[in-house]
């Protein structure tokens, strides 16, 4: 039996190695790369839902609102110069990158030796999910806040709609957010309201906790609004499969929700649900909403603090609706050298430097429940 020799090493095929050639690990560091932009892709939704830009040699982007104007019937001699009230109104909104965002682990090598499985990649999936999770609330507390706000422009003649609060149920319960008939009802009236205000059907999304996804769909299955081809595993991801009034709905559980992110537990109230701890959920189920008074550093744009948010539970929106600006795209670092040796092990780092905020406030809607007061603005 024939055997190859190892007296020259160079002659032994490395799989880690780039055509055979190079550092023996630079495979294995791409592929950690593709897991943690796997795992970036698979959880964040927002991003592809909103206007986004990338900024470069700069900190802050602007964006231009242009304002409607008129028509006018014209009188014969007279100069064609322009709409006589110097229309339309332009006014500016400037998103600023927030400091850079960052999720690490150290991976000793003697860990990595042991482990029965691929260490990395667990690790990598990780890294991506925690920057998502981040990215998508981020963006869906711009949102709310820009369903609050009027429109930038305010032009005499021709001021320009703002956004939409519509409430969900007719009580002082904030159960009625998990009502479908409620639910469905509501998707109607923000609809309504959207095309009221001129807003483009193109683009447009709503954005449920899990809870009020599972009931909704229960409720529109059967009632004909979905399409017989749409079932199963389809119907039940969450992705933008179930319409209403043409609203394409998706689930998240990084929305503003009574106060928390995604869901809230507890006996029920005017700024609680009411639904029962299903138990073991974790530190990272219901966890509540940074305080901005409490949480400034890294931080340089608006996104409201947590009490802002007590009757928040849902969102409906148009990609006009809000804006993200990204300096730094998802990118992995990972020390090597000397510094691997020093320390036995790699640090393995995910970042992202990017900002939110609302542009057009007319093509965001808040839902809220539990009260007849429409959140105020922030």
């Amino acid at each position: 039996m024939a055997f190859q020799s190892t007296t020259n090493p160079a002659q032994i095929t490395q799989l880690g190695q780039a055509n055979l050639t190079g550092g023996t690990r630079e495979l294995y560091l791409k592929l950690f790369s593709g897991e943690m932009f796997k795992g970036f892709q698979r959880n964040t939704i927002a991003r592809d839902l909103v206007m986004k830009r990338t900024l470069k040699n700069g900190r802050s982007l602007q964006f231009i609102y242009t304002g409607r104007t008129g028509a006018e019937y014209h009188t014969p001699g007279n100069s064609i110069l322009g709409d006589t009230n110097n229309a339309p109104p332009v006014a500016e909104k400037t998103i600023t990158v927030d400091d850079l965002l960052i999720s690490s682990a150290f991976v000793y090598d003697l860990d990595e030796t042991l482990a029965h499985y691929d260490l990395r990649s667990e690790i990598s999936r990780k890294i991506g999910y925690a920057l998502a999770e981040k990215y998508d609330r981020l963006i869906f507390r711009a949102i709310t806040r820009g369903a609050r706000a009027a429109s930038p422009i305010t032009a005499t003649n021709y001021v320009e709609p703002g956004g939409t609060q519509v409430r969900v149920g007719t009580t002082a319960n904030a159960s009625d957010a998990y009502v479908a008939a409620n639910l469905v009802s509501a998707f109607y009236d923000a609809a309504a309201a959207l095309d009221e205000k001129g807003v483009s059907q193109d683009g447009r999304v709503g954005v449920l906790n899990p809870r009020q996804y599972y009931e909704l769909i229960q409720a529109v299955g059967s009632s004909g609004l979905i399409n017989r081809d749409v079932t199963g595993n389809a119907l039940q991801s969450g992705e933008g499969i179930v319409e209403i009034a043409g609203i394409k709905i998706y689930k998240s559980m990084n929305i503003p929700f009574f106060g928390r992110y995604g869901t809230t537990y507890g006996t029920g109230s005017a700024t609680n649900p009411g639904i029962t701890d299903p138990g073991n959920t974790g530190s990272f189920v219901s966890e509540a909403l940074e305080d901005a008074a409490n949480d400034v550093t890294g931080i340089n744009n608006e996104y409201g603090e947590e009490d802002e948010f007590a009757n928040s539970c849902g969102l409906i929106f148009q990609r006009e609706a809000a804006g993200c600006v990204e300096a730094i795209a998802p990118q992995v670092q990972v020390t090597s050298g000397d510094v691997s040796v020093i320390y036995q092990g790699d640090v393995i780092l995910g970042r992202l430097a990017m900002g939110a905020d609302f542009l057009n406030p007319a093509a965001a809607v808040e839902l809220f429940a539990g009260t007849g007061t429409k959140p105020t603005a922030f």
